[in-house]
Protein backbone atom coordinates (compact mmCIF):
# COMPACT_ATOMS: atom_id res chain seq x y z
CA UNK A 1 0.00 0.00 0.00
CA UNK A 2 1.16 3.45 -1.07
CA UNK A 3 1.35 6.02 2.27
CA UNK A 4 0.37 9.41 0.86
CA UNK A 5 2.98 11.88 2.34
CA UNK A 6 5.63 13.61 0.25
CA UNK A 7 7.96 14.60 2.79
CA UNK A 8 10.23 12.34 4.97
CA UNK A 9 11.68 14.17 8.41
CA UNK A 10 14.67 12.28 10.10
CA UNK A 11 16.32 13.39 13.49
CA UNK A 12 18.11 11.32 16.09
CA UNK A 13 15.75 12.66 18.53
CA UNK A 14 12.77 14.01 18.66
CA UNK A 15 10.62 15.30 21.83
CA UNK A 16 6.84 14.82 21.62
CA UNK A 17 5.54 14.45 25.27
CA UNK A 18 7.01 14.28 28.41
CA UNK A 19 6.17 10.49 29.46
CA UNK A 20 8.69 9.68 25.98
CA UNK A 21 12.09 9.85 27.00
CA UNK A 22 13.71 10.25 23.47
CA UNK A 23 15.21 13.62 23.79
CA UNK A 24 18.41 15.24 25.48
CA UNK A 25 17.20 19.17 24.42
CA UNK A 26 16.62 21.90 22.29
CA UNK A 27 17.16 19.74 18.93
CA UNK A 28 14.55 17.13 20.15
CA UNK A 29 12.29 19.52 21.29
CA UNK A 30 12.61 21.89 17.92
CA UNK A 31 11.87 18.61 16.17
CA UNK A 32 8.64 17.47 18.41
CA UNK A 33 7.86 21.31 17.83
CA UNK A 34 7.96 21.36 14.03
CA UNK A 35 6.12 17.91 13.68
CA UNK A 36 3.14 19.36 15.55
CA UNK A 37 2.84 22.52 13.83
CA UNK A 38 3.06 20.55 10.64
CA UNK A 39 0.34 18.42 12.26
CA UNK A 40 -1.66 21.25 12.86
CA UNK A 41 -1.49 22.65 9.34
CA UNK A 42 -1.98 19.83 7.64
CA UNK A 43 1.66 19.24 6.10
CA UNK A 44 1.98 15.45 4.72
CA UNK A 45 5.16 15.10 6.75
CA UNK A 46 6.06 11.56 8.26
CA UNK A 47 8.83 12.00 10.32
CA UNK A 48 11.59 8.95 11.87
CA UNK A 49 13.91 8.73 15.05
CA UNK A 50 15.18 5.76 17.32
CA UNK A 51 13.53 4.44 19.80
CA UNK A 52 15.81 5.27 22.85
CA UNK A 53 14.34 2.46 25.06
CA UNK A 54 16.94 4.00 27.80
CA UNK A 55 16.43 7.47 27.13
CA UNK A 56 19.11 9.86 27.39
CA UNK A 57 19.36 9.57 31.11
CA UNK A 58 17.99 10.55 34.88
CA UNK A 59 19.87 13.18 36.46
CA UNK A 60 20.57 12.92 39.81
CA UNK A 61 22.88 15.61 41.89
CA UNK A 62 24.08 15.40 45.13
CA UNK A 63 24.54 17.77 48.03
CA UNK A 64 28.10 19.56 45.66
CA UNK A 65 26.13 19.39 42.65
CA UNK A 66 27.83 16.09 41.07
CA UNK A 67 25.80 14.86 38.19
CA UNK A 68 24.81 11.21 38.79
CA UNK A 69 23.18 9.36 36.06
CA UNK A 70 20.55 6.67 35.71
CA UNK A 71 18.51 5.01 32.90
CA UNK A 72 15.49 6.15 32.43
CA UNK A 73 12.81 3.53 33.03
CA UNK A 74 10.10 3.50 30.44
CA UNK A 75 7.48 0.89 28.74
CA UNK A 76 7.17 1.80 25.16
CA UNK A 77 3.87 -0.16 24.88
CA UNK A 78 2.34 2.91 27.23
CA UNK A 79 2.71 5.29 24.36
CA UNK A 80 3.55 3.64 21.00
CA UNK A 81 1.96 1.17 18.61
CA UNK A 82 4.43 -1.89 17.66
CA UNK A 83 4.34 -2.65 13.98
CA UNK A 84 4.87 -5.98 12.15
CA UNK A 85 7.15 -4.68 9.42
CA UNK A 86 11.08 -5.33 9.46
CA UNK A 87 13.87 -4.00 7.81
CA UNK A 88 17.36 -4.49 7.61
CA UNK A 89 20.64 -2.72 7.63
CA UNK A 90 23.94 -4.33 7.17
CA UNK A 91 26.64 -3.05 10.12
CA UNK A 92 29.99 -4.73 10.34
CA UNK A 93 29.09 -7.27 7.55
CA UNK A 94 26.14 -8.66 9.78
CA UNK A 95 22.73 -8.73 8.67
CA UNK A 96 20.27 -6.18 11.98
CA UNK A 97 16.92 -6.13 11.77
CA UNK A 98 15.05 -3.59 12.89
CA UNK A 99 11.08 -3.19 13.91
CA UNK A 100 8.97 0.55 14.28
CA UNK A 101 7.15 1.54 17.14
CA UNK A 102 4.11 4.15 15.74
CA UNK A 103 2.79 7.35 17.01
CA UNK A 104 0.43 9.72 15.76
CA UNK A 105 0.34 13.22 16.60
CA UNK A 106 -3.06 14.62 15.84
CA UNK A 107 -3.42 18.04 15.01
CA UNK A 108 -5.51 20.97 16.03
CA UNK A 109 -7.60 20.17 12.91
CA UNK A 110 -7.66 16.47 13.57
CA UNK A 111 -4.97 15.77 10.62
CA UNK A 112 -2.34 13.17 12.04
CA UNK A 113 1.20 13.13 11.88
CA UNK A 114 2.84 9.65 12.03
CA UNK A 115 6.24 9.45 14.01
CA UNK A 116 8.07 6.03 13.77
CA UNK A 117 10.60 5.28 16.25
CA UNK A 118 13.33 2.63 14.92
CA UNK A 119 13.72 -0.42 17.57
CA UNK A 120 16.90 -2.75 17.26
CA UNK A 121 16.47 -4.92 20.08
CA UNK A 122 15.03 -8.52 18.74
CA UNK A 123 15.37 -12.06 19.34
CA UNK A 124 17.24 -12.59 16.06
CA UNK A 125 19.82 -9.60 16.19
CA UNK A 126 23.41 -10.30 17.60
CA UNK A 127 23.79 -9.66 21.35
CA UNK A 128 26.10 -6.66 19.95
CA UNK A 129 23.24 -4.68 18.06
CA UNK A 130 19.87 -5.54 20.44
CA UNK A 131 21.39 -2.36 22.37
CA UNK A 132 22.14 0.29 19.32
CA UNK A 133 18.52 1.98 20.12
CA UNK A 134 19.36 1.83 23.96
CA UNK A 135 20.66 4.95 24.94
CA UNK A 136 20.90 8.71 23.57
CA UNK A 137 24.10 9.77 22.80
CA UNK A 138 25.29 7.03 24.65
CA UNK A 139 29.05 4.73 24.23
CA UNK A 140 31.47 5.57 21.43
CA UNK A 141 31.95 6.84 18.56
CA UNK A 142 31.68 2.94 17.14
CA UNK A 143 28.00 2.88 18.93
CA UNK A 144 27.07 6.37 17.20
CA UNK A 145 27.71 5.42 13.95
CA UNK A 146 26.04 2.01 14.13
CA UNK A 147 23.27 4.18 15.67
CA UNK A 148 23.21 6.64 12.67
CA UNK A 149 23.20 3.64 9.85
CA UNK A 150 19.96 2.87 11.72
CA UNK A 151 18.65 5.93 11.82
CA UNK A 152 19.45 6.59 8.25
CA UNK A 153 19.72 3.94 6.14
CA UNK A 154 17.04 1.92 8.29
CA UNK A 155 14.75 4.72 8.52
CA UNK A 156 14.54 4.95 4.76
CA UNK A 157 14.42 0.90 4.48
CA UNK A 158 11.43 1.29 7.46
CA UNK A 159 9.75 3.51 5.06
CA UNK A 160 10.10 1.62 2.01
CA UNK A 161 8.60 -1.39 4.36
CA UNK A 162 5.37 0.54 5.26
CA UNK A 163 4.71 1.94 1.98
CA UNK A 164 6.03 5.13 1.70
CA UNK A 165 7.13 5.31 -1.97
CA UNK A 166 6.01 8.39 -3.08
CA UNK A 167 8.07 10.67 -0.97
CA UNK A 168 9.23 14.09 -2.81
CA UNK A 169 11.85 15.53 -0.15
CA UNK A 170 13.58 14.01 2.55
CA UNK A 171 14.68 16.68 5.51
CA UNK A 172 17.99 15.96 7.44
CA UNK A 173 17.04 17.17 10.74
CA UNK A 174 20.99 17.85 11.83
CA UNK A 175 24.22 15.34 10.70
CA UNK A 176 23.03 11.98 12.37
CA UNK A 177 20.71 11.21 9.45
CA UNK A 178 23.03 11.65 6.54
CA UNK A 179 23.83 7.86 5.44
CA UNK A 180 20.00 8.10 4.36
CA UNK A 181 21.68 9.79 1.24
CA UNK A 182 23.61 6.31 0.37
CA UNK A 183 19.87 4.29 -0.02
CA UNK A 184 18.78 7.47 -1.99
CA UNK A 185 22.23 7.36 -4.29
CA UNK A 186 21.35 3.70 -4.55
CA UNK A 187 17.23 4.01 -5.53
CA UNK A 188 18.64 6.46 -8.01
CA UNK A 189 21.25 4.66 -9.77
CA UNK A 190 18.63 1.60 -10.16
CA UNK A 191 15.96 4.31 -11.33
CA UNK A 192 18.44 5.91 -14.01
CA UNK A 193 20.32 2.60 -14.58
CA UNK A 194 23.64 3.70 -13.62
CA UNK A 195 26.20 1.95 -12.68
CA UNK A 196 28.16 4.46 -10.94
CA UNK A 197 27.73 7.34 -9.19
CA UNK A 198 27.44 9.84 -11.68
CA UNK A 199 26.43 14.05 -11.79
CA UNK A 200 23.08 12.92 -13.09
CA UNK A 201 22.55 10.62 -9.96
CA UNK A 202 24.09 12.83 -7.47
CA UNK A 203 21.45 15.92 -8.83
CA UNK A 204 18.81 13.80 -8.65
CA UNK A 205 19.79 12.79 -4.94
CA UNK A 206 20.20 16.51 -4.39
CA UNK A 207 17.15 17.78 -5.51
CA UNK A 208 15.34 15.40 -2.80
CA UNK A 209 17.37 16.37 0.60
CA UNK A 210 16.97 18.88 2.71
CA UNK A 211 19.64 19.59 5.47
CA UNK A 212 19.37 21.87 8.57
CA UNK A 213 22.50 22.46 10.27
CA UNK A 214 21.86 23.32 13.98
CA UNK A 215 25.05 24.19 15.30
CA UNK A 216 28.16 26.34 15.07
CA UNK A 217 30.15 23.75 18.21
CA UNK A 218 32.52 21.37 16.69
CA UNK A 219 31.04 18.71 18.95
CA UNK A 220 27.72 18.96 17.17
CA UNK A 221 29.43 18.17 13.83
CA UNK A 222 29.69 14.12 14.12
CA UNK A 223 32.69 12.73 12.25
CA UNK A 224 34.42 9.14 12.17
CA UNK A 225 37.87 7.65 11.00
CA UNK A 226 38.08 6.14 7.71
CA UNK A 227 38.90 2.64 9.39
CA UNK A 228 35.90 2.84 11.74
CA UNK A 229 33.47 3.99 8.41
CA UNK A 230 34.94 0.79 6.70
CA UNK A 231 34.36 -1.40 9.41
CA UNK A 232 30.55 -0.75 9.86
CA UNK A 233 29.37 0.72 6.35
CA UNK A 234 32.11 -1.88 4.24
CA UNK A 235 34.13 -0.80 1.13
CA UNK A 236 31.45 -0.84 -1.56
CA UNK A 237 28.75 1.82 0.55
CA UNK A 238 32.57 3.99 1.09
CA UNK A 239 33.10 3.38 -2.47
CA UNK A 240 29.96 5.66 -3.57
CA UNK A 241 30.73 8.31 -0.25
CA UNK A 242 34.09 9.01 -2.57
CA UNK A 243 34.27 13.05 -2.88
CA UNK A 244 32.10 13.32 -0.44
CA UNK A 245 33.61 13.20 3.00
CA UNK A 246 36.70 14.81 4.44
CA UNK A 247 40.11 13.67 4.06
CA UNK A 248 40.15 12.90 8.07
CA UNK A 249 37.15 10.09 7.66
CA UNK A 250 33.54 10.15 7.21
CA UNK A 251 32.17 13.80 8.07
CA UNK A 252 28.10 13.81 8.58
CA UNK A 253 27.33 17.21 7.93
CA UNK A 254 29.73 17.80 4.92
CA UNK A 255 28.16 14.50 3.58
CA UNK A 256 24.91 16.66 3.80
CA UNK A 257 25.77 19.34 2.75
CA UNK A 258 27.30 18.35 -0.72
CA UNK A 259 23.84 16.35 -1.48
CA UNK A 260 21.16 18.76 -0.30
CA UNK A 261 19.43 20.87 -2.54
CA UNK A 262 18.46 23.35 0.26
CA UNK A 263 20.48 23.97 3.23
CA UNK A 264 19.27 26.27 6.56
CA UNK A 265 21.00 27.37 9.62
CA UNK A 266 18.28 27.69 12.25
CA UNK A 267 18.46 32.04 12.66
CA UNK A 268 20.10 34.64 10.91
CA UNK A 269 23.13 35.24 12.48
CA UNK A 270 23.62 31.36 12.51
CA UNK A 271 23.06 31.25 8.58
CA UNK A 272 25.91 33.92 8.38
CA UNK A 273 28.23 32.05 10.81
CA UNK A 274 27.48 28.36 9.17
CA UNK A 275 28.14 30.17 5.72
CA UNK A 276 31.90 30.66 7.27
CA UNK A 277 32.35 27.42 8.44
CA UNK A 278 30.92 25.72 5.51
CA UNK A 279 32.11 28.30 2.59
CA UNK A 280 30.89 27.26 -1.43
CA UNK A 281 27.68 26.06 0.13
CA UNK A 282 24.55 28.40 -0.20
CA UNK A 283 23.34 27.79 3.15
CA UNK A 284 20.02 29.89 3.74
CA UNK A 285 18.17 30.19 7.03
CA UNK A 286 14.99 29.93 9.07
CA UNK A 287 14.99 31.06 12.36
CA UNK A 288 13.48 28.53 14.92
CA UNK A 289 10.16 28.45 16.67
CA UNK A 290 8.19 26.77 19.55
CA UNK A 291 4.68 25.08 19.33
CA UNK A 292 2.58 27.53 20.99
CA UNK A 293 0.26 25.77 22.73
CA UNK A 294 2.89 23.66 23.93
CA UNK A 295 4.62 26.34 25.94
CA UNK A 296 2.09 28.40 26.86
CA UNK A 297 1.24 28.10 30.87
CA UNK A 298 -2.40 27.20 31.49
CA UNK A 299 -2.96 30.51 33.09
CA UNK A 300 -1.63 32.20 29.66
CA UNK A 301 -3.51 30.00 27.86
CA UNK A 302 -6.78 30.44 29.50
CA UNK A 303 -6.01 34.21 29.21
CA UNK A 304 -4.99 34.03 25.66
CA UNK A 305 -8.80 31.73 24.47
CA UNK A 306 -10.32 34.97 26.76
CA UNK A 307 -8.97 38.12 24.86
CA UNK A 308 -7.66 35.72 21.84
CA UNK A 309 -10.00 33.52 20.09
CA UNK A 310 -8.39 31.86 17.24
CA UNK A 311 -4.61 31.99 18.82
CA UNK A 312 -4.62 28.22 19.29
CA UNK A 313 -4.92 27.75 15.10
CA UNK A 314 -2.73 31.09 14.29
CA UNK A 315 -0.02 31.98 16.61
CA UNK A 316 0.09 35.48 14.70
CA UNK A 317 -3.21 36.18 16.18
CA UNK A 318 -0.63 36.82 19.71
CA UNK A 319 0.52 40.11 17.99
CA UNK A 320 -2.88 41.28 19.51
CA UNK A 321 -1.55 40.61 22.97
CA UNK A 322 -1.31 44.45 23.66
CA UNK A 323 -4.77 44.66 23.95
CA UNK A 324 -5.05 43.07 27.01
CA UNK A 325 -5.31 44.71 30.02
CA UNK A 326 -2.21 44.82 31.96
CA UNK A 327 -3.87 43.44 35.17
CA UNK A 328 -5.41 40.18 33.28
CA UNK A 329 -1.58 39.28 32.13
CA UNK A 330 0.06 40.52 35.72
CA UNK A 331 -2.71 37.83 37.16
CA UNK A 332 -1.64 35.21 34.55
CA UNK A 333 1.85 35.86 35.27
CA UNK A 334 1.42 35.31 39.30
CA UNK A 335 -0.32 31.99 39.04
CA UNK A 336 1.95 30.87 37.02
CA UNK A 337 4.73 32.02 39.08
CA UNK A 338 2.64 30.15 41.76
CA UNK A 339 3.12 27.31 40.31
CA UNK A 340 6.68 27.28 39.90
CA UNK A 341 6.99 28.37 43.28
CA UNK A 342 4.78 25.31 44.57
CA UNK A 343 6.74 23.10 43.11
CA UNK A 344 10.49 24.39 43.96
CA UNK A 345 9.29 24.86 47.78
CA UNK A 346 7.92 21.53 47.97
CA UNK A 347 10.40 19.37 46.42
CA UNK A 348 13.55 21.18 47.72
CA UNK A 349 12.73 23.30 50.68
CA UNK A 350 13.59 26.71 48.64
CA UNK A 351 11.64 29.02 50.57
CA UNK A 352 10.93 30.57 47.49
CA UNK A 353 8.50 33.95 47.75
CA UNK A 354 5.87 34.64 45.10
CA UNK A 355 6.97 38.85 45.45
CA UNK A 356 10.76 38.14 45.05
CA UNK A 357 12.15 39.12 41.59
CA UNK A 358 12.83 35.92 39.88
CA UNK A 359 15.75 34.80 37.88
CA UNK A 360 15.23 32.08 35.41
CA UNK A 361 18.12 29.68 33.78
CA UNK A 362 17.33 26.21 32.38
CA UNK A 363 19.08 24.76 29.69
CA UNK A 364 21.22 21.99 28.24
CA UNK A 365 24.65 22.00 30.38
CA UNK A 366 27.45 22.53 27.83
CA UNK A 367 30.38 25.36 28.24
CA UNK A 368 29.63 27.36 25.87
CA UNK A 369 26.52 28.25 26.92
CA UNK A 370 27.98 29.69 30.52
CA UNK A 371 25.18 28.62 33.14
CA UNK A 372 28.11 30.05 35.50
CA UNK A 373 28.50 33.72 34.18
CA UNK A 374 26.18 35.43 37.07
CA UNK A 375 28.25 34.41 39.68
CA UNK A 376 31.66 35.98 38.41
CA UNK A 377 31.39 38.59 41.14
CA UNK A 378 29.56 37.20 44.29
CA UNK A 379 30.22 40.13 46.02
CA UNK A 380 28.71 42.41 43.20
CA UNK A 381 26.07 40.53 42.90
CA UNK A 382 25.33 40.52 46.98
CA UNK A 383 25.61 44.08 46.89
CA UNK A 384 22.51 44.34 44.21
CA UNK A 385 20.34 41.96 46.10
CA UNK A 386 21.06 44.67 48.90
CA UNK A 387 20.74 47.66 47.44
CA UNK A 388 18.32 47.14 44.92
CA UNK A 389 16.34 44.96 45.42
CA UNK A 390 15.80 41.40 46.62
CA UNK A 391 15.96 38.57 43.73
CA UNK A 392 15.98 34.94 44.20
CA UNK A 393 17.01 32.56 41.05
CA UNK A 394 16.54 28.85 39.47
CA UNK A 395 18.31 26.67 37.83
CA UNK A 396 18.12 23.57 35.59
CA UNK A 397 19.85 21.59 32.87
CA UNK A 398 21.70 18.12 32.22
CA UNK A 399 25.11 17.82 31.34
CA UNK A 400 26.29 15.03 29.02
CA UNK A 401 27.75 12.61 30.66
CA UNK A 402 30.90 12.46 29.49
CA UNK A 403 30.95 16.44 28.87
CA UNK A 404 33.48 16.80 32.41
CA UNK A 405 33.66 20.64 32.04
CA UNK A 406 29.94 21.19 31.68
CA UNK A 407 29.56 18.75 35.07
CA UNK A 408 32.23 21.63 36.48
CA UNK A 409 30.26 24.15 35.66
CA UNK A 410 27.34 22.46 37.73
CA UNK A 411 29.00 21.92 41.14
CA UNK A 412 30.44 25.45 40.75
CA UNK A 413 26.83 26.94 40.20
CA UNK A 414 26.34 24.42 43.75
CA UNK A 415 29.31 26.53 45.52
CA UNK A 416 28.16 29.82 44.61
CA UNK A 417 24.66 28.56 46.33
CA UNK A 418 26.69 28.21 49.07
CA UNK A 419 28.20 31.57 48.73
CA UNK A 420 25.36 33.37 48.30
CA UNK A 421 23.79 31.71 51.23
CA UNK A 422 21.75 34.37 53.62
CA UNK A 423 22.06 37.19 50.92
CA UNK A 424 19.72 35.31 47.66
CA UNK A 425 17.66 32.41 47.72
CA UNK A 426 18.56 29.97 44.86
CA UNK A 427 18.41 26.33 43.85
CA UNK A 428 19.32 24.11 40.83
CA UNK A 429 16.83 21.68 39.78
CA UNK A 430 17.78 18.36 38.98
CA UNK A 431 16.51 16.19 36.03
CA UNK A 432 15.43 18.59 33.99
CA UNK A 433 12.91 17.41 31.53
CA UNK A 434 10.14 19.12 29.04
CA UNK A 435 7.23 19.45 32.46
CA UNK A 436 9.65 21.38 34.29
CA UNK A 437 10.79 23.62 31.30
CA UNK A 438 7.41 24.34 30.60
CA UNK A 439 7.26 25.06 34.80
CA UNK A 440 10.12 27.53 34.91
CA UNK A 441 10.21 29.43 31.50
CA UNK A 442 6.58 30.67 32.45
CA UNK A 443 7.21 30.85 36.39
CA UNK A 444 10.00 33.23 36.61
CA UNK A 445 10.27 36.83 36.17
CA UNK A 446 13.20 37.46 33.83
CA UNK A 447 14.33 34.86 31.39
CA UNK A 448 18.42 34.69 31.33
CA UNK A 449 21.08 33.53 28.27
CA UNK A 450 24.69 34.22 28.50
CA UNK A 451 25.80 32.03 25.63
CA UNK A 452 29.43 32.91 23.78
CA UNK A 453 28.82 34.74 20.59
CA UNK A 454 28.45 33.14 18.13
CA UNK A 455 28.55 30.14 19.32
CA UNK A 456 24.25 30.13 19.81
CA UNK A 457 22.85 28.93 17.26
CA UNK A 458 19.35 30.17 17.83
CA UNK A 459 18.14 28.68 21.34
CA UNK A 460 14.64 28.21 21.95
CA UNK A 461 14.01 28.58 25.78
CA UNK A 462 13.34 32.36 25.74
CA UNK A 463 11.08 31.76 22.72
CA UNK A 464 9.01 29.48 25.51
CA UNK A 465 9.58 32.49 28.24
CA UNK A 466 8.27 35.08 25.55
CA UNK A 467 5.20 33.04 25.27
CA UNK A 468 4.27 33.28 28.92
CA UNK A 469 5.05 36.79 28.90
CA UNK A 470 8.48 36.68 30.51
CA UNK A 471 11.04 38.97 29.36
CA UNK A 472 14.98 37.77 28.35
CA UNK A 473 18.43 39.21 29.18
CA UNK A 474 20.88 37.74 27.07
CA UNK A 475 23.48 37.88 24.61
CA UNK A 476 22.82 38.97 21.32
CA UNK A 477 23.30 35.84 19.45
CA UNK A 478 20.79 33.16 18.08
CA UNK A 479 17.40 33.80 18.03
CA UNK A 480 17.65 36.73 20.17
CA UNK A 481 19.78 39.16 17.76
CA UNK A 482 16.48 39.15 15.90
CA UNK A 483 13.81 39.38 18.44
CA UNK A 484 15.94 42.21 20.68
CA UNK A 485 14.50 45.33 21.14
CA UNK A 486 15.67 47.11 24.34
CA UNK A 487 13.14 48.01 26.81
CA UNK A 488 10.64 46.99 24.79
CA UNK A 489 10.88 42.92 24.57
CA UNK A 490 13.86 43.00 27.12
CA UNK A 491 17.66 43.96 27.80
CA UNK A 492 20.65 42.90 25.59
CA UNK A 493 23.80 41.59 27.96
CA UNK A 494 26.33 44.26 25.75
CA UNK A 495 28.68 46.76 25.37
CA UNK A 496 26.82 50.40 24.92
CA UNK A 497 24.17 48.06 22.93
CA UNK A 498 26.30 46.99 20.67
CA UNK A 499 26.72 43.11 19.50
CA UNK A 500 29.89 41.63 21.39
CA UNK A 501 31.79 38.20 20.62
CA UNK A 502 34.11 35.95 22.32
CA UNK A 503 34.31 34.81 26.09
CA UNK A 504 35.34 38.02 28.00
CA UNK A 505 34.17 37.03 31.28
CA UNK A 506 34.94 40.20 32.87
CA UNK A 507 33.11 42.20 30.32
CA UNK A 508 30.13 40.52 30.06
CA UNK A 509 29.21 40.10 33.31
CA UNK A 510 30.17 43.74 34.01
CA UNK A 511 27.02 44.12 31.58
CA UNK A 512 25.21 41.75 33.29
CA UNK A 513 24.96 42.99 36.31
CA UNK A 514 24.98 46.67 34.96
CA UNK A 515 21.35 45.66 33.01
CA UNK A 516 20.40 43.65 36.63
CA UNK A 517 21.19 47.02 39.06
CA UNK A 518 20.44 50.14 37.10
CA UNK A 519 17.65 48.64 34.70
CA UNK A 520 16.12 45.45 35.19
CA UNK A 521 15.37 45.00 39.47
CA UNK A 522 14.67 48.55 39.49
CA UNK A 523 12.03 48.55 36.91
CA UNK A 524 10.55 45.80 38.33
CA UNK A 525 9.99 47.04 41.65
CA UNK A 526 9.62 50.50 41.26
CA UNK A 527 7.97 50.95 37.98
CA UNK A 528 5.73 47.67 37.55
CA UNK A 529 3.39 48.96 34.53
CA UNK A 530 6.45 49.92 32.23
CA UNK A 531 7.24 46.35 33.58
CA UNK A 532 4.22 44.69 32.65
CA UNK A 533 4.26 46.50 29.32
CA UNK A 534 7.26 44.74 28.50
CA UNK A 535 5.81 41.34 29.27
CA UNK A 536 2.49 42.04 27.17
CA UNK A 537 5.52 43.23 23.97
CA UNK A 538 7.52 39.98 24.23
CA UNK A 539 4.02 38.66 23.30
CA UNK A 540 3.14 40.73 20.96
CA UNK A 541 6.19 41.47 18.98
CA UNK A 542 8.42 37.69 19.65
CA UNK A 543 5.75 35.19 20.32
CA UNK A 544 3.43 36.09 17.31
CA UNK A 545 6.71 35.18 15.32
CA UNK A 546 9.11 32.59 17.20
CA UNK A 547 6.56 30.06 16.38
CA UNK A 548 7.03 26.53 14.76
CA UNK A 549 3.37 27.52 12.92
CA UNK A 550 5.44 30.63 10.93
CA UNK A 551 9.09 28.12 11.23
CA UNK A 552 7.03 25.01 8.99
CA UNK A 553 5.49 27.56 6.98
CA UNK A 554 8.36 28.92 5.57
CA UNK A 555 10.52 25.24 5.24
CA UNK A 556 6.93 24.41 2.90
CA UNK A 557 7.60 27.32 0.65
CA UNK A 558 11.09 27.46 0.74
CA UNK A 559 12.64 23.84 1.03
CA UNK A 560 9.72 21.62 0.33
CA UNK A 561 8.29 23.13 -2.44
CA UNK A 562 11.34 23.70 -4.42
CA UNK A 563 13.49 23.01 -6.65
Amino acid sequence: MIQERAIAYFSMEIALYNGIPTYSGGLGILAGDLLKSAADLNVPIVAVTLLHEKGYFHQKLDEHGNQLEESVDWDPRDFLEPLQAVAKVEIENRSVKIRAWKYELRGNRGFTVPVYFLDANMDDNDPRDRSLTGNLYGGDSRYRLCQEVILGMGGIRMLRELGYHAIKKYHINEGHASLLILDLLNEARRRLDKRETDPETIESVRRQCVFTTHTPVAAGHDRFPPDLARSILGEREILHLNGFHGSDGLDMTRLALHLSGYINGVARKHGDVARAMFPGHPIQFITNGVHSVTWTSEPFQKLFDHYLPGWRQDSFMLRHALGIPKEAVWAAHLEAKQALLDLVNHKEKAGMDVPVFTIGFARRAAVYKRADLLFHDIAGLKKIATEVGPFQIIYAGKAHPQDHEAKAIITKIFQSQWALKNHIKMIYLSNYDMEMGKLITSGVDLWLNTPISPLEASGTSGMKACHNGVPQLSVLDGWWAEGHMEGVTGWAIAEDGKPTEGDDRNRDAANLYHKLEHVVIPMFYRDRERYINIMKHSIALNASFFNTQRMVQEYVTNAYLSL
